[in-house]
């Protein structure tokens, strides 16, 4: 009894390093992985780039991410997760140093490539605090580490900021300062012994992946990859598509961004304790619906109606006014929150010791969409010229979505009662 107490004092003291350390890690990094949300307004003021071209570059950091995911989860079991996180890191700080010289579209899809690394200290870093923590709290600390995402919110306020004062390649160089004061916190403050290598794993891995296709992990890992694709795209598109939408100035649009990103990251936590104590199918299914909610609305277009009368034609005007349609935003924010959260701990529970390389997979669903929806986005904006069909792109993939999932919720239940009666 003593022993395990011991065993499991040690475990906290060690979270209590390991995670705020992580999460640090991660906000610094997807602040990194979503620079272009902001500073790519910019870049296609000073380039002239098309919407095609500026949907491309706001989905290369997605698609190296997606490249980079499983090799980075694997990596993780094989070298140790602490030493991917260390390298992910070091390549963030070269890619912070390229924004800082280029001038050319060519350069800026270079460094837009290469912060998709954030993805890889993504992967490392799940494995790092899962290996750290209990069962009965993984959602909780799987949506802390998960809430790393409130780092893009920071685009949103620093971009503008420095593109007033001096010029938004400052951020670059706030980004490098941090990313290395980091780098030295995790190499003085953890231990080489942390989330080391599993020296197992090359042999076990065809194993790792037959027993995450019999959990159905790869369901899961899908139905993660269309909500969180669906959140970070939303993310890297909502400055430009409320800026031309409402004709604010980039500074503005970003700014009421940032309350469409913070709350939902911040809401990984709640989906995640939700989970914990009410089972993640209740709180998926819930949130999912909460979603449909917000982006019927949000889907409606500005229209005219002309209304024949008897010698009178009556014309009247639909829009949903900004502050409407920003409640609806943050409604949306929290409720993609939930279900990431609530999906991210249904994929790793029961999977832990594959931690990584499930975060890859879950990366790689994630990473995909999110590089396919802007680069749809532009393509639709572009030819329709309707700007909230972003918004019924978006319904149409969750009400999929959520149509998947209560099916194989149900036959997993069928399944299940099935067992038990035999």
């Amino acid at each position: 009894m003593t022993a395990d107490w011991e065993r499991e004092e040690d475990r906290l003291t060690s979270l209590a390093v390991v995670l705020p350390l992580a999460l640090m890690g991660f906000v610094i990094a997807s602040g990194c992985w979503t620079l272009f949300a902001v500073a790519g307004v910019h870049v296609r003021a000073e380039l002239a780039l098309t919407s095609l071209q500026f949907g491309f570059l706001l989905a290369m950091p997605m698609a190296v991410s997606a490249f980079l995911a499983i090799p980075a989860g694997l990596a993780a079991q094989n070298v140790g997760a602490r030493r991917v996180m260390l390298l992910c890191l070091a390549g963030l700080a070269l890619c912070m140093m390229l924004l800082l010289v280029t001038r050319s579209y060519v350069g800026y899809l270079v460094a837009a490539g290469g912060l998709g690394l954030a993805g890889g200290f993504y992967c490392a870093g799940l494995q790092f605090v899962t290996g750290h923590c209990r069962p009965a709290r993984l959602g909780l600390v799987l949506g802390i580490f998960g809430s790393g995402v409130t780092g893009a919110g920071f685009n949103y306020y620093l971009v503008p900021l420095f593109h007033e004062a001096f010029s938004w390649r400052g951020v670059a160089l706030a980004y490098l300062v941090a990313l290395l004061l980091i780098l030295v916190l995790m190499v003085m403050l953890t231990s080489s012994d942390d989330a080391g290598a599993d020296a197992g794993s090359p042999v076990r891995l065809g194993k790792r992946f037959a027993t995450i296709a019999l959990n159905r992990r790869w369901q899961v890992c899908a139905f993660f990859g269309v909500v969180a694709g669906s959140f970070f795209a939303l993310a890297l598109w909502l400055p430009d598509y409320l800026s031309s939408q409402f004709r604010l100035d980039v500074q503005t649009g970003a700014r009421l961004s940032q309350w469409f990103v913070v709350p939902g990251a911040l809401a990984q936590i709640v989906g995640g304790a939700l989970s914990d104590r009410y089972g993640s199918a209740a709180v998926i299914s819930r949130s999912l619906v909460a979603c449909l909610i917000s982006l019927f609305v949000l889907s409606y277009p500005p229209m005219t109606l002309f209304i024949r009368g008897g010698e009178t034609v009556i014309e009247l005007e639909f829009a949903l006014p900004l502050f409407v349609e920003a409640l609806f935003v943050v409604a949306l924010g929290l409720a993609l929150g939930c279900a990431m959260g609530s999906l991210q701990r249904l994929a790793i529970l029961g999977s832990t010791s594959s931690a990584a390389l499930v975060a890859g997979l879950l990366l790689v669903g994630a990473c995909s969409v999110a590089f396919l929806l802007p680069v749809i986005f532009g393509a639709v904006n572009h030819w329709l010229g309707i700007r909230t069909a972003v918004f019924m792109i978006l319904f149409a993939l969750l009400a999929g979505c959520l149509w998947m999932f209560a099916r194989d919720s149900r036959h997993r239940e069928r399944r299940s009662f099935l067992h038990r009666g035999i």
